[in-house]
């Protein structure tokens, strides 16, 4: 008896530069014998080594929201309806729930049942943006369930749907693959290596982690890992304010790349002023044994435990102060180590995967009755 398929992908090139392709790349590469998974995504660079067992590459021209992202959608509505027709897919997996695709898979799933997954930046853009929120309710409403990462990101959508299909909602935790040990251990010095690493965007604040470099009492160094908008902005603040000698930029690396340079740094910093997923590359530090100054967004105090210490978002002078306090605190700096690298364990990408197959076989049977 073949396996069931799911039929899923999200409208980014198939590369590693957001965690939510690395994310869904992690987890259907350990559902498959469970599920046939066949992954939708536009033309990448064609050198990620990817966990996906079958992939389809997309053809519609992509479209941001505005005038285009009708048309968009409807192109690819028409290139999902295909597929359908084609592969038969026993289930649908929406990942975002905002991007034209998973619009096209709510709009052709047809007696296909659909589960839609949140990954954050759907979520940020339906509060903001108006098309963005009525995209979002159109997919939750043709979903089954909607999967959210914390309880955070749940409440958020129930508010943007208007608590109308608060059932749906249920709660996955992002995982990862673990290390077998900590990399990253405690050093004698007070003054830290600290490490911020992601997308470059406003929501992620680097500017924040920037600004209180100049507002510590110790004269610490940051290396900022990602690429991104803000980029010529980061790079232009760190000259007006004289960091340059204390502050450096290196371009985006691929997550095993990333991982290797944890042991290099003492605290990984955190600076998401808005809504956050889950904080996957966050947990990733921790992992390592790195501890984290983080922003004090919802659900961030309960995924990072107390291997993390908060900070008011946006506010550059509190972060400094969290900084020297973790610096001028050898024991706090080394119970923080140990409690970073245990909070992870709890985050294994193998619970994730078993919590997305019971939940993918009990939507397929239900759909199928």
């Amino acid at each position: 008896m073949n396996s069931p398929l799911i039929l899923t992908g999200i409208d980014l090139p198939m590369e590693p530069s957001c965690g939510s392709t690395i994310w869904c790349s992690d987890v259907y590469a350990r559902i498959a014998g469970e599920f046939r998974v066949l992954f939708l995504g536009l033309p990448g660079s064609g050198t990620w080594t990817h966990g996906f067992p079958e992939t389809a590459l997309l053809t519609a021209a992509k479209q941001p929201y505005g005038p285009g992202f009708d048309t968009y959608a409807a192109q690819l509505t028409d290139e999902v309806a295909e597929l359908i027709r084609t592969h038969q897919p026993d289930l649908i997996h929406a990942q975002h729930l905002g991007f034209g695709l998973a619009l096209a898979f709510a709009r052709a799933a047809g007696s296909v049942p659909m589960v839609s997954v949140a990954h954050g930046t759907d979520v940020i853009a339906a509060a903001e943006n108006d098309q963005a929120r009525a995209t979002l309710t159109e997919i939750v409403a043709a979903s089954t369930k909607v999967i959210v990462p914390n309880t955070a990101m749940g409440i958020e959508v129930d508010r943007l749907t208007c608590h109308t299909y608060t059932d749906r909602l249920t709660t996955v935790p992002w995982g990862l693959p673990l290390p077998l040990a900590p990399t990253a251990t405690p050093r004698p010095s007070n003054r830290l290596e600290l490490l911020h690493a992601g997308r470059l965007d406003a929501n992620k604040s680097t500017i924040t982690a920037i600004e209180a470099l100049a507002l510590t009492r110790i004269p610490h160094r940051l290396t900022v890992i990602g690429s991104g908008s803000e980029l010529p902005l980061l790079q232009e603040r760190t000259r007006s304010l004289h960091l340059s000698e204390r502050v450096s930029f290196e371009p985006f690396l691929p997550r095993e790349d990333l991982w290797d340079r944890f042991a290099d740094f003492d605290a990984f910093l955190f600076t998401t002023r808005q809504l956050e997923a889950f904080g996957l590359v966050a947990v990733e530090a921790q992992a390592h044994g790195l501890p984290i100054v983080y922003g004090r967004l919802p659900g961030l105090d309960t995924t990072l435990g107390k291997g993390g210490t908060g900070y008011r978002p946006g506010d550059a002078q509190e972060l400094a102060e969290a900084i020297d306090l973790v610096a001028e605190d050898p024991a706090l700096r080394h119970s923080m180590h140990s409690a970073a690298a245990a909070n992870a364990r709890r985050f294994d990408i193998a619970t994730t995967s078993a919590q997305l197959i019971r939940l993918s076989h009990a939507a397929a049977i239900k759909g199928n009755r």
